[in-house]
């Protein structure tokens, strides 16, 4: 038989000023000397038994002192049992019987290693990312789950293999509106950071950011897939290339044609449209050759 999973929330313990307890404890133990004093005198050794019982409490009720700093929790466990949080700073007296657990409330950054992985399109990566959280509920953070910094580091690593497989690493490889880790990196974040708080939500932590910090192919698909995106960026510029040189081209047979500068028809058309393609295309500059006119011998 299983027992169901029990979640612990934070609540606020009963604690008072550990000036106003420490001034009290002087004030009672001032009484128990006195009364000490008077029950030898008076050789009445109930009251003695009673004001030296009296004492030892009070010398117990200074393990009740604590301080609290700056965002910072205290949390107070009485024989196993928790009963309560207190984040109020200064000096505290609480329950003198109860651990009283440091719990650090401060924003924390955490850097995770760089890991290989398959992106969806199977390519192996290289990717790491930095995580900007902290304890928001310091009940959660001890009891629902067992020392939550390094489930924080774990949670972070299995959260990033689980990003980079189902998104591409380039653009090219992404279909549709999906968005890919090189191209997309506001949006990566963005989805990074929501499955990070889902995945920490049992731990009482918040994840206030989380970005990418390393993203890069594997060594040794590097070289092939820079040679891939070269390949690309060519390609593309060279299209641009000639969708400007036809769109030249346009212009000037229709510039020719509108303002009936020279008539042509359909062969010089498409040898002028010929030369000047190879003109606008070409990557070296174009020597002209000019017709001077025929020689007969």
């Amino acid at each position: 038989m299983t027992q169901d999973f029990r979640t612990v929330r934070e609540h606020r313990a009963t604690t008072i000023d550990g000036f106003a307890a420490l001034a009290g404890i002087l004030v009672l133990l001032g009484l128990c000397v006195w009364r000490f004093i008077a029950g030898v005198q008076g050789q009445d050794p109930v009251q003695l038994v009673a004001v030296t019982t009296f004492f030892t409490l009070l010398c117990v009720c200074f393990g009740g002192f604590f301080t609290v700093q700056p965002n910072e929790a205290r949390v107070l466990i009485f024989f196993g049992r928790y009963i309560g949080s207190t984040r109020t700073e200064g000096f505290r007296w609480g329950n003198p019987l109860a651990q009283k657990r440091r719990v650090s409330l401060r924003v924390r950054n955490l850097t995770s290693d760089t890991i290989k992985v398959n992106d969806e399109s199977g390519s192996p990566i290289e990717i790491a990312a930095v995580v900007v959280w902290r304890v928001v509920d310091s009940a959660k953070a001890l009891f629902d789950v067992d020392r939550y910094e390094q489930f924080v580091s774990i949670q972070v690593e299995t959260a990033v293999r689980s990003l980079a497989t189902r998104h591409p690493y380039d653009p090219a490889d992404a279909e549709g509106n999906e968005p890919s880790l090189r191209g997309d990196q506001e949006r990566i974040a963005e989805e990074l950071r929501v499955e990070l708080q889902a995945r920490l939500e049992v731990a009482g932590v918040e994840v206030q950011e989380a970005r990418l910090t390393h993203l890069a192919y594997a060594p040794e698909i590097a070289q092939a897939m820079l040679r891939r995106q070269q390949a690309a960026a060519v390609v593309a510029a060279r299209r641009l290339i000639v969708e400007a040189a036809v769109g030249m081209v346009d212009d000037a047979l229709q510039g020719l044609s509108d303002k009936q500068i020279v008539q042509l028809d359909e062969e010089r058309k498409a040898a002028m449209v010929n030369n000047l393609l190879v003109v606008l295309t070409s990557e070296q500059s174009s020597a002209p050759v000019l017709n001077t006119g025929t020689i007969y011998s």
